[in-house]
């Protein structure tokens, strides 16, 4: 079956173009998009060789992931449905996260591609009467959502988000939802501006901001979420932590040698510091992150900065990198969009 995709051609080489998809089977739902969410940090590290899966980062000797398909979250219209599906339609609203595709360094995870090929359990309907575009960055507003709830929060008690991209906005915002007195840590004013309305927001320094948290006289920080993958900044906040308190690890963390694990956690063992990892999505998680973004617990419209017609990915990546405006959410406009119009 013949789609249109972005695709990674090499490092740092981003194309739109015809590619072909596996034809349907019985369990399959071929959905026709309309808006597809890049993953900035995600996807971005992908277009620059550093990954060859979800966590895995590449290490000399593996393959080079290229030609690849970007990406893993969209929505649109289901075009047609195989004999064994009865949850959907043709005509139906929905989110997908993966597709199939054909010739790729990995033919089985795919984001950016129209008409997409999608086992039916990667689909989610979505609510009627409401802009559809709120939903094409569900999974990462899962991981979000996931960092968030990791840790146990009672009103009141202090949480710490270290990083204002993406997952560190809507990990702040779902830790405000819970009743904490959230603080955003980051290094770009305008993205801290988009949170300041769930809570405190500072620019890092050169010890990540943990002695401007000090300085609010918070009290000590129950969760700390670590967004931007340096181990360093958990070791700066660990005097401020409090004791039994919670570290949610959400960061992608390049190769460093072996590790001694009984010498790098003793000094959070004596604090009773405990970790969650966060990665990946399930059904659960994404169906209730639906469920918040519906009912207007999460906030995901007021974080796109940009939207880009599809055929001009290559111009949406050279954004991203360059950072030469302020850019945070970045939303691809697929042609059957523009029809709606």
């Amino acid at each position: 079956m013949e789609s249109h995709a972005v695709v990674f051609t090499g490092p740092n080489q981003v194309v739109f173009k015809k590619i072909t998809s596996p034809e349907p089977g019985p369990e399959d739902v071929v959905v026709e998009l309309h808006h597809s969410w890049i993953s900035n940090g995600t996807e971005g590290s992908f277009l620059r060789g550093e990954r060859i899966s979800g966590d895995v980062a590449w290490r000399p000797g593996d393959p080079a992931p290229f030609p690849m398909v970007a990406g893993y979250q969209k929505v649109g219209r289901v075009l047609s449905v195989g004999a064994a599906v009865r949850r959907f339609a043709p005509g139906d609203w929905v989110f997908a996260s993966m597709s199939k595709v054909c010739g790729m360094f990995d033919n089985q995870f795919a984001g950016h591609v129209s008409p997409s090929v999608c086992a039916q359990g990667a689909l989610l309907p979505l609510p009627a009467d409401m802009d559809p575009v709120a939903f094409a960055g569900l999974v990462l507003t899962q991981v979000g959502y996931n960092c968030g709830t990791r840790s146990p929060v009672t009103p009141g008690q202090v949480a710490v988000v270290a990083g204002d991209g993406l997952v560190g906005q809507w990990a702040g915002q779902t830790l405000a939802q819970l009743g904490a007195r959230v603080v955003m840590i980051g290094r770009h004013p305008d993205r801290l501006a988009r949170f300041a309305r769930f809570g405190t927001t500072l620019l890092a320094g050169s010890d990540n901001g943990a002695a401007a948290v000090r300085d609010l006289k918070l009290g000590p920080v129950q969760v700390l979420v670590e967004t931007t993958g340096s181990a360093q900044l958990m070791r700066d906040y660990l005097p401020f932590m409090a004791r039994g308190g919670h570290m949610v690890v959400a960061g992608f963390y390049r190769p460093a040698g072996e590790v001694d694990l009984q010498t790098t956690l003793q000094q959070f063992r004596h604090a009773e510091i405990s970790f969650d990892l966060a990665s990946g999505a399930t059904p659960e998680r994404l169906a209730t992150t639906l469920q918040w973004v519906a009912a207007g617990r999460l906030d995901t419209l007021r974080l796109i900065t940009h939207r880009f017609p599809v055929e001009r990915a290559a111009e949406a990546w050279a954004l991203i990198a360059s950072k030469r405006e302020p850019v945070l959410g970045v939303v691809l406009d697929w042609p059957a969009a523009r029809k709606d119009h």
